[in-house]
């Protein structure tokens, strides 16, 4: 197996820092080792850096991706002590301080950050996820964009054939922030692209449907933005089920409580699982696949190794720390300084999470907030969503991405029009809805 060069990134007597993942944790740690006496190499199986929280902005055509997206080599290119490898990791010897990559090079390091994220989780039944696309990724969000569009393409055209059109059910699983957000933005769509673009589709036909397993919506906000959540959605037209789980996906439609509802799109926000490295590299993970760590981010018996963000199980105060973007950025943050600590010879300072509060957007003008700083507060409506666009435009990576959210946000706003709105990919034109089972089998069978 070959060796990657030791004097890739800078002198050999230098300690060198893998990092793995070009996330919010990854580019955290990565930025702050700038100026410390080390060698970094930032190694990701894309090049670039996505802003998921704004995801489902790309997936319902609010934003291109390039508004969410920066390549890593260019976040990272006034850092004079980092390389960046696109490639994957794959296995290792942590023994030996070495992780092997795709590639097939061997990578050896002195410390280790890991922040590779988490992925999908369909709860055993990964044979959904070709139904009922997730999103996590831009490919996610490109892919769902062209389901909803496409479903109404094809709704347009019938309708202008035969002057009718079957209807048009949105199905979106899982009541978090994710979910929440895409039923929001699907009503938007139906109430105020419709009206402009598709004139022949009609309104009543168009359903947005959310199902979720737990008693209430955003089961980690307080009850009272909960409610306010489930009440602003039901404003914009989403139908809302509680204490409901979803029990099979098919081609065009969902079971649930052993009843069939046709969708023409299904969208999957019900469950994430750790990415497999953790577990690939031996280390010790919980029934997620979450690598267990201590105070300090260290799983058992690795010193050297941090984990970080959605792939760590760090716990403070009894608490799980959440696998959301802003712990990631603490621990990133936190690796980095403890790597300094080490090599000025200082004692180790543990972790704390300082919780800075949640919010979820619902629609147009309309959001929750779970503020806890700069000050205390629980926010929905309009103040909740200006809220909102304010702290993710602050957080969006260079000034030309913030400058073009904000002016793509206000077109929307004040025309209600998305110039977002292309379909890509391949896709079938023949038929009312390329997911359907046409069989009477197929329409006949409800119960599993």
């Amino acid at each position: 197996m070959n060796t990657y060069p030791t004097t890739a990134v800078g002198q050999t007597s230098r300690k060198r820092v893998v990092i793995v993942g070009g996330g919010f944790a990854g580019l955290h740690a990565a930025k702050g080792l700038a100026h410390l006496p080390v060698d970094v190499v930032v190694v990701d199986r894309r090049n670039h850096h996505t802003f998921q929280p704004l995801l489902y902005q790309v997936a319902l055509a609010v934003l291109s991706p390039a508004d969410i997206a920066q390549p890593i080599r260019g976040i990272l290119a006034g850092q004079k002590n980092v390389q960046v490898v696109m490639d994957e990791v794959v296995g290792g010897d942590l023994a030996r301080s070495t992780v092997r990559l795709k590639s097939g090079l061997s990578l050896p390091f002195d410390y280790l950050c890991i922040g590779t994220g988490s992925t999908h989780s369909y709860f055993g039944r990964d044979d959904w996820a070709p139904l009922a696309p997730g999103l996590k990724t831009l490919e996610d969000a490109t892919e769902i964009r062209r389901r909803i569009l496409l479903a109404y393409e094809l709704a347009e055209r019938q309708a202008i054939e035969t002057g009718d059109h079957p209807p048009l059910n949105f199905v979106v699983v899982g009541g978090g922030p994710t979910g929440v957000e895409l039923a929001g933005a699907i009503s938007d769509i139906s109430q105020y692209m419709l009206k402009q673009d598709f004139r022949h589709i009609k309104r009543d036909k168009v359903r947005i449907i959310l199902y979720e397993g737990l008693p209430r919506l955003l089961n980690a906000y307080p009850e009272d933005l909960t409610q306010s959540a489930e009440r602003q959605l039901k404003n914009l037209g989403v139908e809302v089920y509680t204490n409901t789980r979803v029990e099979d996906v098919k081609p065009g439609y969902i079971v649930v409580n052993k009843q069939r509802v046709d969708a023409v799109v299904m969208l999957w926000a019900a469950g994430v699982q750790a990415s497999p490295l953790g577990k690939t590299l031996g280390l010790p993970v919980d029934n997620k696949g979450c690598v267990i760590v201590d105070q300090f981010l260290n799983p058992a018996g690795y010193k050297n190794i941090f984990v970080m963000g959605d792939l760590a199980h760090a716990e403070e105060n009894g608490n799980r720390v959440p696998g959301v973007a802003q712990p990631a950025m603490q621990m990133g943050d936190f690796a980095a300084r403890t790597i300094g600590d080490d090599l000025a010879g200082r004692p180790r300072d543990q972790f704390h999470y300082f919780d800075k509060g949640d919010m979820a957007t619902i629609g147009r003008h309309a959001a929750v907030a779970n503020l806890r700083w700069p000050f205390r507060a629980h926010w929905s409506g309009f103040f909740a969503w200006i809220a909102w666009a304010l702290v993710h435009v602050y957080f969006l990576i260079g000034f030309r991405n913030r400058l073009l959210v904000l002016l793509q946000w206000g077109w929307t706003y004040f025309f209600f029009s998305r110039s977002a709105r292309l379909i890509t990919g391949d896709h079938n034109l023949v038929g009312w809805n390329e997911n359907v089972e046409e069989t009477e089998e197929a329409r006949t069978t409800a119960a599993i």
